[in-house]
């Protein structure tokens, strides 16, 4: 079951919101709890047995973490988060693991290993590290612990959060299951992010979609193919996953939770570091605190804050998926944010004008994003190419077709979504109150054209459903 469906839409969450509101305020959790399994075993009856049994285990594991102290605290944190990690790596990085190795043994003339492919349950990434910060942060101390284990099912399970994020950490919802306020005005703010984050997935990320799928599945892209398809995934990529969080943070305010953003519009960003603090907050906020403040942070001297910094970009790559192409992208990311800090250091000069300094920024990002978009790195090296004008420079007849004047039009309408809104924001005198008005106003109208244009196509899941 995905946020952008009918199923979704019109049958479950009307009927979980009018059980939720039937349900006494004491029991909510387990309203929660119960409506979370239900949604996550719609979309995935076979992995449900292991999310409840990553609960029940980082549960157990919490109480011993608290009821002891000393070397005992530490040897029970140390096993909870390596039984985690245990469990996502061997179905997100087994496979990977052994066609790498099956790889270099075909090389030295040796017979592969025999290997059943395991896949990958939905959201499995996600709850892994819910259930990891809820450990460390009772550990840590910065968190009271649940009441019930409802209570802390409820919190990783909970179905906003629960498949692709925001990523959140358990002290930022601790005291938000104990205690929450339910107004009407939160349910009307949460039910408008909802509309936004529908209309963002439906209107401006999906109809790209086919156009990016044919320039990236090209044998040998042109340079028209490569570079069109690259800025159509950089805006698709956005508008999907940034919707998802409007929709996720909707459904959070209905609920009476507040969920902290995850995007703060990065595609105005005038520097790499400033786009990572922009995009996929959560994660940055995650990696920061549970990877690169454990390897030492900015605390050991320049150098080694430079090969921390790097390290955790390469992580957050990793994390992203089990493929050479996404530690190449998160190493990628982290080189520029290593460059860009060696350079300030030596050259203190002010910052770039906005002019110069966004564009710059972008094509970094739509480079980078090559790797990320790619199924191997051999794909990668191809668009590249492309990129480059190896293959020729026109569009090639696939890509030609699916390029259409209402594709064109959808592209436009993201990049004036993508850079008008911040400006607009900025300095809301550039609009008179009643256009700004009949702007807000118009969250209605688009969000039914979002309704209804669901019914002319299929489900289309959201990107990040595959991390």
């Amino acid at each position: 079951m995905v946020f952008s469906s009918y199923i979704f839409l019109l049958l479950f969450l009307p009927l979980f919101l009018v059980a939720y509101a039937l349900t006494p305020a004491r029991a909510r959790s387990w309203a929660i709890l119960l409506g979370s399994l239900l949604f996550y075993a719609w979309a995935a009856p076979a992995a449900l047995g292991l999310l409840v049994g990553v609960i029940v285990f980082t549960y157990l594991v919490g109480g011993r973490v608290m009821g002891t102290s000393g070397r005992a605290r530490w040897t029970w944190l140390t096993l909870g988060v390596t039984g985690n990690l245990a469990m996502l790596g061997y179905f997100k990085y087994a496979n990977m693991a052994v066609s790498s190795a099956n790889a270099v043994r075909e090389a030295l003339g040796l017979d592969p290993f025999l290997w059943n492919h395991v896949l990958l349950p939905v959201g499995l990434s996600f709850y892994i590290f819910h259930a990891i910060s809820y450990l460390v942060d009772l550990h840590r101390g910065t968190a009271r612990p649940p009441r019930s284990i409802v209570e802390f099912g409820a919190f990783v399970s909970l179905f906003p959060h629960l498949v692709a994020g925001p990523i959140l950490r358990f002290h930022l919802l601790a005291e938000q299951f104990r205690e929450r306020t339910h107004t009407p005005e939160k349910f009307a703010r949460g039910a408008q992010r909802v509309m936004v984050g529908l209309s963002m997935k439906v209107l401006l990320a999906d109809p790209l979609a086919p156009l990016v799928n044919a320039a990236y599945t090209a044998a040998h892209p042109s340079a028209a193919d490569a570079w069109l398809g690259s800025v159509a995934y950089t805006l698709q990529l956005f508008f999907d996953f940034a919707g998802y969080s409007h929709m996720a943070i909707g459904l959070a305010l209905m609920l009476g939770f507040v969920f902290p953003e995850n995007f703060l519009d990065p595609y105005t960003a005038t520097s790499v570091t400033a786009f990572w603090q922009r995009w996929h907050v959560s994660l940055g906020a995650f990696l920061r605190e549970y990877v690169y403040i454990p390897l030492g942070g900015n605390r050991a001297g320049p150098g080694r804050t430079q090969l921390n910094l790097f390290l955790t970009m390469t992580v957050g790559g990793l994390w992203h998926g089990a493929n050479w192409t996404f530690v190449l992208w998160g190493m990628w990311n982290g080189a520029f944010l290593v460059l860009e800090r060696a350079l300030a250091r030596r050259f203190r000069r002010p910052p770039p004008p906005a002019w110069y300094a966004v564009p710059k920024v972008m094509l970094i990002v739509i480079l980078g994003r090559v790797l990320f978009r790619s199924d191997s790195v051999s794909h990668a090296l191809e668009v590249y190419r492309g990129l480059l004008g190896a293959n020729g420079a026109a569009l090639t007849p696939a890509v030609s077709l699916l390029f259409t004047p209402e594709r064109f039009a959808v592209m436009l309408a993201g990049v004036a979504v993508v850079y008008g809104v911040p400006l607009l924001r900025a300095r809301p005198q550039l609009l008179r109150p009643a256009v700004l008005n009949g702007v807000g106003y118009a969250r209605v109208p688009v969000f039914l054209l979002a309704v209804v244009t669901l019914a002319a196509q299929h489900d289309a899941p959201f990107l990040y459903f595959q991390f």
